[in-house]
C-alpha cells in the first residue's frame, strides 16, 4: 500500500512507524481498543460525499478502555471519544488543540501533518507539511503542537477514524474579544484552525484563510 501511494503521488508518503513521525506523535501501545473498533465497524457508515464528525459517542465512551485512556494517557483529565468517517482526499486546512489527540485507524488512511511553529503571522505555506500512512488498527498520539485535519482516503470506500480528545473539544464556542494573533484562529472549543481560501466548508464556518499555496489532493 505504501509503495503504491508513493508511486501515484508527487509528495513523499511516510509511515507513522518511520523516524520522521517522531516530532509529530507516538505510536500508542498496550491498550485494547478492539471494543470500540468493533463498534465502529458494525454501527457507523461512511457518507457518500464529504466527512462526518461526532465529538462524543456514549456507546464508545462506555467501553472498558475509556477509563484507562482517561487516567493514563490524559493524566486523569476528562476525555471524549468520537469518530470521523469520510471520503476526504485533500489537505487544504489544518487544526490544532491544546492537548494531544489519539487517532485509532479503523481503516487504512493518510494524515497530512505540520508543526504549529511553522505558522508565521497566521500563515502556513503548503510544502512545509509531511504526509503519513496510518495502517488499519494502528493507534497514534498526535502532540498538541501537531497540525492536522481529517484523514485522507486510500481507496474508493473512504476511511473510518476513532478520535479521542479532551472533553468539550470541537464543540461550539462563545467567542470573546481578540487579544492575540492566535485568537484569530480559534474556531471552536480547543480548536484553532487555518484554512485554504478554497476550503469553503471551513471558511463558511469562520475559519481563518491562512493556508498559502496549492490546494492539493492526494491520489490513491
Amino acid at each position: 500500500m505504501l509503495n503504491r501511494l508513493n508511486e501515484v503521488n508527487d509528495v513523499k508518503i511516510y509511515s507513522v512507524f518511520d523516524e520522521e513521525f517522531k516530532s509529530y506523535g507516538n505510536i500508542v501501545e498496550g491498550y485494547d481498543f478492539s471494543e470500540i473498533i468493533s463498534y465502529m465497524e458494525k454501527n457507523t457508515s461512511i457518507p457518500e460525499n464529504g466527512n462526518v464528525y461526532f465529538p462524543s459517542i456514549n456507546e464508545m465512551e462506555n467501553c472498558d478502555v475509556f477509563e484507562k485512556v482517561q487516567n493514563n494517557l490524559y493524566g486523569g483529565m476528562p476525555i471524549q471519544i468520537g469518530y470521523c468517517n469520510g471520503r476526504n482526499s485533500t489537505y487544504n486546512g489544518f487544526e490544532y488543540h491544546k492537548c494531544s489527540e489519539i487517532n485509532i485507524a479503523v481503516t487504512d488512511f493518510m494524515l497530512v501533518l505540520g508543526h504549529t511553529w511553522q505558522i508565521k503571522n497566521n500563515k502556513y505555506y503548503v510544502g512545509d507539511e509531511k504526509v503519513f500512512f496510518v495502517p488499519k488498527a494502528t493507534a497514534i498520539e498526535m502532540f498538541q503542537t501537531t497540525l492536522h485535519l481529517s484523514p485522507c482516503k486510500v481507496n474508493d470506500e473512504g476511511f473510518k477514524d476513532i478520535v479521542i480528545l479532551a472533553k468539550g473539544t470541537n464543540t461550539p464556542l462563545n467567542k470573546s474579544d481578540i487579544i492575540t494573533k492566535e485568537d484569530e484562529l480559534l474556531l471552536q472549543k480547543n480548536k484553532w484552525v487555518i484554512a485554504h481560501p478554497e476550503r469553503e466548508p471551513l471558511i463558511k464556518q469562520g475559519a481563518y484563510a491562512g493556508l498559502i499555496g496549492e490546494n492539493k489532493e492526494l491520489k490513491y
